[in-house]
């Protein structure tokens, strides 16, 4: 049985959307200022809707992380904060009519504190959208899809221009993961001088849909954590990868922790190391860019 957030009723052609947690918003016409999650935000631009503003994780500080924020335009789209120290009140002067998070667990509201996502809901409408284990890349982008469709965003970089740009880098990507000798791909988040969180592979969407499209994923042996298992350089390199996705979110180590250091220089000279955002928007034209780097990356992995 889904959860209903009633908005104000009247005239106009109506807006209904259900999100990932069985939450459906009902609204006397389709929302036209929004405020995203910064994941959800760059996507939601990505996609043709210009977000009102948006707000991080507890994560992030003061200021938004560029690394996370995808081609939203930080200049120009207001930062409302984030996770304990977001500003409700800056955030509702917006006057948002909807709020895109995302969530993990298909329940709670990501990256902010429990009192405030129920001050938020009590306020404004709220719909969430799955991002976590389990969650297939092309199934989050579809939902995103949805969500901006209803929204009335119909034109060319809705549609036409998203499908075709994804369409073509998901072919690129394939034929090079087939073409030549397997490539082993490690995604890894630093977490200080010989600390490292080893990425388990198909949890993450985006790594899901690089498996999905041939490439070979190594992950850590099994064991405690559902999205991360806690090593060292040496437990990544004993993975012996060709290509490292290496995590470069503000709340990842810095490279001056690490990148002197005899572990990270071996792992470094071994592999291509391609930056990697473990929060990819969700739009197609996202998916496209991150297909593309990876196949020139599996490339250069080659020698070619």
């Amino acid at each position: 049985m889904t959860r209903e957030h009633i908005g104000a009723t009247g005239g106009g052609p109506g807006w209904e959307f259900e999100d990932d947690r069985g939450v459906r918003v009902t609204l006397s016409r389709p929302p036209e200022r929004v405020v995203g999650y910064g994941q959800i935000a760059a996507a939601l631009w990505d996609e043709g809707v210009r977000p009102a503003g948006h707000f991080g994780s507890q994560h992030d500080g003061d200021t938004p992380d560029p690394a996370k924020s995808g081609l939203l335009p930080l200049d120009e789209v207001p930062y409302f904060g984030a996770g304990g120290a977001l500003h409700v009140e800056r955030l509702l002067a917006a006057e948002p009519e909807l709020l895109v998070g995302v969530t993990y667990d298909g329940k709670s509201l990501y990256g902010v504190d429990e009192r405030v996502a129920q001050e938020l809901a009590a306020r404004v409408p709220v719909v969430a959208l799955d991002v976590g284990p389990g969650r297939g890349l092309g199934e989050v982008a579809g939902r995103l899809v949805a969500l901006v469709r209803s929204l009335g965003v119909t034109g060319d970089v809705a549609t036409a221009d998203g499908a075709e740009q994804l369409t073509g880098a998901g072919e690129r990507l394939r034929a090079v993961a087939a073409s030549g000798p397997e490539v082993r791909v490690l995604a890894l988040s630093p977490a200080g001088a010989d600390a490292a969180y080893l990425a388990r592979g198909t949890v993450w969407p985006d790594l899901r849909a690089l498996a999905e499209h041939g490439v070979t994923l190594v992950a850590p042996p099994a064991g405690e954590g559902t999205n991360w298992a806690a090593g060292g350089w040496a437990d990544a390199l004993a993975l012996a990868p060709g290509i490292v996705l290496t995590d470069v979110r503000a709340n990842a180590a810095r490279p001056d922790v690490f990148e002197h250091t005899d572990g990270w220089r071996a792992l470094a000279s071994s592999a291509v190391v391609v930056p990697w955002n473990p929060e990819l928007p969700p739009s197609r034209s996202a998916q496209a860019r991150f297909f593309d780097t990876l196949a020139g990356a599996i490339g250069r992995a080659r020698g070619e």
